[in-house]
């Protein structure tokens, strides 16, 4: 095959440190704008992006030449940037995150649920989202280690 293709569709779910509630409302758009942005930059679109006070979901499309931590890598480290500048001095993300690899079929799925995040969190937190989501895609977890 004389060249390489290839989709690979990741739902990336990552939290502020601790979880703690430092993404004010007004700030939600432009944070999900910026990280959409810093994702287009690297050649990974974002197809959706939402979140909630301590929360970001992400769903992109992972460049054929980019490895998916140093993606996630550059998003959390960008947009902790920003946020600082935004006047949010104390803003960190958690170390740690969870991606998902979906296929095609699921795809509005997915941009339906991180449309829906703030409705979604009325009723479940993001610790027991987080367990749902690990427990959907079969990831095995260590819960002592989960939110360290």
């Amino acid at each position: 095959m004389p060249q390489s293709l290839a989709k690979l569709l990741v739902h990336l779910v990552f939290s502020t440190k601790e979880r703690h509630p430092l993404i004010a409302r007004e700030l939600r758009g432009p944070l999900h704008a910026y990280i959409a942005g810093t994702l287009r930059n690297l050649e990974c679109p974002s197809l959706q992006t939402g979140g909630t006070h301590n929360h970001v979901h992400v769903l992109f499309s992972l460049s054929r030449t980019r490895t998916l931590a140093k993606v996630v890598e550059e998003a959390k480290k960008s947009s902790s940037k920003w946020m600082k500048g935004q006047g949010v001095a104390k803003f960190s993300w958690q170390v740690g995150y969870g991606a998902f690899s979906i296929g095609q079929s699921q795809v509005k799925a997915v941009i339906d649920y991180i449309a829906s995040q703030e409705e979604h969190h009325r009723h479940v937190t993001f610790e027991e989202e987080l367990r749902r989501l690990l427990e959907r895609y079969g990831v095995e977890y260590d819960e002592r280690y989960l939110w360290d």
